[in-house]
């Protein structure tokens, strides 16, 4: 399964890629369409990792994941997005505004969620686990809702401070090993 981190878009270069490995002159990418295209990408080349994207709000954050987006999309669209990138300007700020009714259309432009619009496109042809929850988070939910509420932690007072530090005193320091002898 490939993650988020994992799959980055490179400025001059239509599509999406999946980071491969790393090279002394760049990075290794192949892009995530059929064609399988190998790509290096020199220290020069601006690549944008999909993880490290996040969309301008009017909220108190300023700003929301890519990833929190494009998940909100699939909950709510799936595979089909009612907009593409060919579609007109106020149908694609229609569809970002009904995932998040925050968005700051003075920073968002329209360029920016055709974008969106072609990464969901072929994220969901070609790598549609990355919208599947990982099993590790689905049993930390089952987890949470099991385990009942903890207790609050009791604030530090200079009592359990001289506590604290008598116990340290008492415990056995290791020893050094002796320097050799000349």
């Amino acid at each position: 399964m490939i993650e988020l981190s994992k799959i980055a878009a490179l400025a001059g270069q239509p599509g999406l890629f999946q980071i491969k490995t790393p090279l002394k002159n760049g990075v290794m990418m192949e892009s995530l369409d059929e064609k399988k295209t190998k790509v290096v990408a020199g220290a020069t080349s601006k690549v944008s990792v999909l993880s490290e994207i996040s969309i301008y709000t009017q909220s108190a954050d300023g700003s929301v994941s890519l990833e929190s987006v494009l998940q909100s999309l699939h909950e709510k669209y799936g595979a089909s997005l009612p907009a593409t990138s060919k579609s007109d300007g106020a149908d694609l700020k229609n569809l970002l505004k009904s995932v998040l009714a925050e968005v700051d259309f003075d920073r968002v432009y329209v360029s920016d969620i055709k974008k969106l619009v072609t990464w969901y496109g072929i994220l969901v042809a070609n790598n549609p686990e990355i919208f599947a929850k990982p099993v590790s988070e689905t049993k930390a939910e089952e987890k949470s809702e099991e385990k009942p509420a903890k207790k609050p932690k009791v604030a530090k007072t200079e009592a359990n401070e001289t506590v604290e530090k008598e116990k340290k005193a008492a415990e056995p320091k290791p020893k050094k090993p002796a320097a050799p002898k000349k």
